[in-house]
Order: structure tokens, then C-alpha cells, then sequence
């Protein structure tokens, strides 16, 4: 599975194929335990031990302790980079103004209404298409002003699915 790991404003390529781990392309053995009822995490790196603590911080986001500080991380998949890159990153300062569907399908569910408050990472509306379904999340923390879909509409690529408040 590939990811792509953003810390400190530096974006990794991490590809993870059982033990074996690829970041930038240099290969390491690693293995991530979580320790159970705490946050944290043993890390096995190579023939190095670390105790780290991981707090998330929503959908793909994180908070590590290392080294005396605390370092910010993004991980996101290749599916949902490649629907980013479709309907664009966001930005969680910003107002998003309108979510469009970003591949034409059938609405499955619509998970808010107009007049709701969304925080990043929530989920929106579900498409199915190519008979996967497809869940749109907030890249934004926004107010929903019109919802403009609703479940079993047929819609195609770039239809507005909701609209947002300005900020």
C-alpha cells in the first residue's frame, strides 16, 4: 500500500509491503505496535526501538512526540490523493465554497443539511461509482448552505453536490 506522509511541510512517498517499508525509496524493516488502552506506539526500525506517543487528530491527521517535540503529520492513501487531486486539497483555514462530484455516479447518501456546521474530515456524500462507493469528506471547516442532491440522483463529473457559506 502507498502513502504519502507529510511532516514539517515535507511530503514522503511511504510504501508499505508487509514488514518491509519504502520511504523516499530506501527499504527498512519496521513494525508499528499500538500499546493497548495508551497512545502509544512501538515503533521496530531496523535494529532501533522507539515509545512514541500518536494522537490523531482526525481523518489522516496526527500528532507524534519525538525527540523533545511534537511533529504535525498528514497520511493520505493513494485513492484519496487521486480524488484530491479531482476536487482539490482544501485548505481547513478556507471556506471550500462547493463540493462537486468528482467522477459521475449515483448518490448513495447525503450525510448533512443546510444550516449544519461540518469540521474537517466529514463525511458529506456518498457516490457510487464503478460500483465502489465513494465517500466525499469536508477538506474544510465550513457551514453547509444548500444541499443540492439527494439519495439516487444520477450525477456527473463536476456537478455541484453542496454548497458552503462564506466565511
Amino acid at each position: 500500500m502507498k502513502y504519502f506522509v507529510t511532516i514539517g511541510g515535507r511530503e514522503h512517498q511511504v510504501t508499505v509491503d508487509g514488514t518491509r517499508v519504502f520511504v523516499d525509496g530506501e527499504e527498512y524493516q519496521a513494525h508499528l505496535t499500538p500499546i493497548p488502552g495508551t497512545p502509544l506506539r512501538h515503533l521496530l526500525l531496523g535494529d532501533r526501538s522507539f515509545t512514541l506517543p500518536f494522537v490523531s487528530q482526525g481523518k489522516g491527521q496526527w500528532a507524534m512526540a519525538f525527540q523533545g517535540g511534537v511533529w504535525e503529520a498528514e497520511v493520505v492513501d493513494e485513492r484519496t490523493r487521486h480524488i484530491r487531486s479531482l476536487t482539490g486539497p482544501g485548505d481547513a483555514r478556507k471556506n471550500a465554497g462547493v463540493l462537486k462530484a468528482p467522477m459521475p455516479g449515483l448518490v448513495i447518501r447525503v450525510d448533512v443539511v443546510a444550516g449544519q456546521a461540518v469540521p474537517v474530515g466529514a463525511s458529506l456524500v456518498v457516490l457510487e461509482a464503478m460500483k465502489m462507493q465513494n465517500e466525499l469528506r469536508s477538506q474544510s471547516v465550513a457551514t453547509v448552505s444548500a444541499v443540492k442532491v439527494e439519495p439516487g440522483q444520477a450525477v456527473e463529473k463536476g456537478q455541484i453536490l453542496v454548497e458552503f457559506a462564506p466565511e
